[in-house]
């Protein structure tokens, strides 16, 4: 630890109040990033190497229950399958925030030329497959270690705790099994002790290194999966009038639903979307099957929105499979509420990432109509989610490889801006007074 970090250590708690106003205090948490940068890099190349599918997180989380024990923490394993939970107690009352990494890979062989890519294996619905970090996942959890190594030395000036949440199965649960952010809700992961708000974050490779990203109300949408299955009468494709046609009326109710953001939404509000991605049904030329089903999936990012779509859903589906004297079932399948940013947290702590990152490097972002299950937790408490930069500097970050895909790649570089913010905003919140 270099002198400059022994010295404000050691007036930490006379620094306590300056949290809002203090530069200096800034410098410090910035210098301790630097600091554990190199330990923070090999870690995320560590989890990089060893990714694995959602649930089946168990290298990963004996890993990061190692890290966290060399820390001096007491982590918990086995929350929601295989999750990991650690609480860094302050020297002083305080309430309790909570900090949430997702630590889970995705079924994607990895062609980015590393010398610490994936060449892991994992099984996806009954298969064998590759399985990498193409969500950035593995910067989160190491980003989270970084600030648990950060508070721990500081921590007997802290006034409050810290939640440690590193979260299996964000990219949603083998089928039949339950899993991610909800399961840890359900778990009661957000009690004993009780946590009053949650802070969380998502690397992009679409955005530059050292930046930071985040809105008010709606950054993510809700999704809801849906499945439609109508039921007609088979018959032969020479005679159509002695059957009831399945097909016809799924093309119907696909160009009908088009019309329910386009005709009962208040766009201006907020972006929705409801699509159909997957049809199955027939197998010849010359029958019309006696049944099919169709896959969808709807995203709003405002809660009054959303419970329009549903009901414009399955009013159209309905009665379109009844003008055709067919019958119809929904039944809904994966279902994330929106990821909202509580406005009276983001507008506490803006100031802190502004601070803390410098007030250029700070954005307001447009909502995105991917999901999250961070919005589970936030519908328990209050959350703020957001994203930081990881673009290599010197790069186009508009010619990124999107996330999800074989040549996904963040930088080394990014992770500081991670550590120093949620460290930031996890002692600024607890020393800020209502």
């Amino acid at each position: 630890m270099t002198p400059v970090i022994k010295k404000s250590l050691l007036t930490f708690s006379f620094l306590l109040p300056l949290f809002l106003n203090g530069q200096d205090f800034d410098a410090v948490i910035a210098e301790m990033a630097v600091e554990h940068e190199a330990e923070i890099i090999e870690l995320r190349h560590w989890f990089h190497q060893n990714a694995e599918l959602s649930n089946r997180e168990f290298k990963t989380a004996e890993k990061i229950s190692e890290a966290l024990i060399k820390i001096g923490l007491e982590p918990k394993t086995g929350i929601a399958k295989t999750g990991v939970v650690a609480v860094l107690k302050g020297g002083n009352p305080g309430p309790v925030v909570a900090l949430r990494a997702d630590i889970d890979g995705l079924p994607v062989k990895e062609r980015a030329d590393l010398p610490w890519k994936s060449n892991m294996v994992g099984e996806y619905n009954g298969e064998k497959v590759p399985v990498m970090h193409a969500c950035g996942h593995d910067t989160h959890t190491a980003i989270l270690l970084g600030v648990a190594k950060i508070l721990y030395t500081i921590k007997d000036d802290i006034p409050g705790s810290i939640k440690f949440i590193f979260q299996p199965a964000e990219e949603g649960a083998p089928a039949g099994e339950e899993g991610g952010a909800e399961l840890m809700v359900k778990e009661g992961v957000l009690k004993n002790p009780e946590v009053a708000a949650i802070f969380g974050l998502h690397i992009w490779s679409q955005f530059p290194a050292g930046n930071v990203y985040l809105r008010p109300k709606g950054i993510m949408a809700a999704v809801n999966e849906f499945r439609i299955d109508i039921e007609g009468v088979q018959t032969h494709g020479s005679t159509p009038w002695t059957g009831i046609d399945p097909i016809v009326t799924a093309a119907q109710i696909v160009n009908n639903i088009q019309t329910i953001v386009s005709r009962s939404l208040p766009l201006t509000e907020a972006g929705a979307v409801v699509t159909i991605g997957s049809i199955h049904g027939g197998v010849r030329s010359n029958i019309i099957p006696e049944s099919l089903y169709m896959l969808g999936t709807i995203r709003t990012l405002d809660e009054a929105m959303k419970a329009t779509v549903l009901k414009r859903l399955e009013e159209i589906v309905y009665n379109t499979a009844k003008a055709n004297n067919a019958k119809a079932n929904i039944t809904y399948q994966v279902s994330y509420p929106i990821t909202y940013n509580d406005p009276n947290l983001y507008e506490k702590m803006l100031p802190s990432l502004k601070r803390i990152n410098g007030p250029e490097n700070v954005h307001f972002m447009n909502a995105i109509t991917g999901a999250e299950d961070f919005s589970f937790f936030q519908k328990e408490v209050p959350g703020l989610y957001f994203f930081i930069g990881g673009a290599q500097k010197g790069t186009d970050p508009k010619k990124a490889a999107p996330h999800h895909t074989p040549d996904f790649y963040v930088d080394d570089s990014a992770m500081i801006t991670g550590v120093k913010s949620m460290t930031t905003l996890a002692l600024d919140y607890l020393s800020k007074k209502e």
